[in-house]
């Protein structure tokens, strides 16, 4: 099973980004491919996904796969950038060239010369700072700030987003041109919610991680545990994964995670870039899960019961319209309201025609 880390894990303890990545899902192993496709080329790599869900780990893999292996990987986060030094961190700038330029510095382009530079949450620089950005991907070279001299630079670059480019485009937040310059090798990474197979490989993970930390290496997990933890949505993804297996290594005795030591959110799935609406944000589906992380017994028969006598209730207690509405026979409807006792045992009145039964 491939297994993607940063080489210091522990060393980002408060960090948002994902720590780990697996590709045990099978389209998370879709995934892997088309990395392994895109990763030997030059061009330019764009990398969607909410936050969380490894895009950090994907570019550097990235890089490790490509020609450039052996030159700089740099990391940076454009919305840690505050605007009115955003291009002397990317660009570099001269000595003077701004109150507290006491120096000249490289940019990170220039610190990356001859390798990657990934530029993480790319969505959030600024439009100034995004014709300055298109002009060196066209040109390959960058001017330093309060400088006229430009200076070629060799960097492959891997932009990431956890919205979409082209809604911000539509609304004037980020340049077209830019979009279609970086649109051209594309990664999506899903949430952890939508390849569930990656779920308990990563728990292992993280299991044995913190487990060796704590001087307790063969913590298990119970049944019911674990599937809570396959049935539960993620909003937060790998990083959220990581928190709750911490926590349970922690609380936990007997070296056994149970369900009880599992510190799940009640957040709503999809943030930022997979904030739409499909079939995990929907609220029938959500309801269920908290049926299933409850652990209730009997709980198929229990569910058919709230169906039959909320429909029949619905329907004004009207057996004909009750089995219209739910797309089965009056008999069987019939059935189920006498053995959930909503109708009396010896009843064998009809209900054809609308009215009260």
């Amino acid at each position: 099973m491939p297994l993607l880390t940063f080489p210091n894990p522990h060393e980002m303890a408060l960090s948002i980004r994902a720590t780990a990545l697996v590709f045990e899902d099978s389209r998370s192993n879709e995934l892997l491919e088309r990395i392994r496709l895109v990763a030997p080329s030059e061009a330019n790599v764009l990398i969607i996904g909410e936050t969380g869900t490894g895009k950090e780990l994907t570019a550097r893999h990235v890089h490790e796969l490509s020609r450039r292996r052996k030159e700089p990987f740099i990391a940076v986060n454009c919305g840690a950038l505050t605007d009115s030094l955003v291009e002397s961190e990317l660009f570099g700038h001269e000595k003077g060239a701004f109150t507290g330029a006491l120096s000249s510095r490289a940019g990170w382009f220039e610190e990356a010369n001859g390798g990657t530079l990934f530029l993480d949450e790319i969505g959030d620089l600024p439009l100034a700072t995004q014709v300055k950005l298109l002009r060196v991907l066209q040109e390959r070279e960058v001017v330093p700030v309060g400088s006229r001299q430009a200076r070629p630079i060799n960097v492959r670059l891997i932009a990431a987003t956890n919205v979409r480019l082209e809604e911000a485009v539509e609304a004037g937040r980020f340049r077209g041109d830019l979009f279609f310059r970086l649109n051209v090798a594309i990664l999506e990474l899903l949430p952890l919610r939508k390849r569930p197979g990656d779920i308990m490989p990563l728990v292992k993970h993280f299991l044995k991680t913190y487990g060796n930390r704590l001087g307790a290496p063969d913590i298990g997990i119970s049944p019911s545990a674990e599937r809570a933890l396959l049935l539960h949505p993620w909003p937060g993804n790998i990083r959220e994964l990581e928190n709750v297996v911490h926590h349970a290594v922690l609380v936990c005795r007997n070296d056994e995670i149970d369900v009880n030591h599992l510190h799940l959110s009640r957040l709503e799935s999809g943030s930022g870039f997979c904030a739409r609406k499909d079939s995990d944000s929907d609220p029938f589906e959500q309801a269920l899960l908290a049926f299933f992380e409850e652990g209730t017994p009997d709980l198929y028969a229990r569910i058919e019961h709230l169906i039959m006598r909320a429909a029949y209730h619905y329907c004004h207690n009207n057996q004909l319209q009750t089995a219209r509405l739910l797309g089965i026979s009056r008999n069987v409807v019939r059935a189920r309201l006498l053995q959930y006792g909503e109708l009396p045992s010896g009843s064998a009145r009809s209900d054809a025609s609308p009215g009260p039964d």
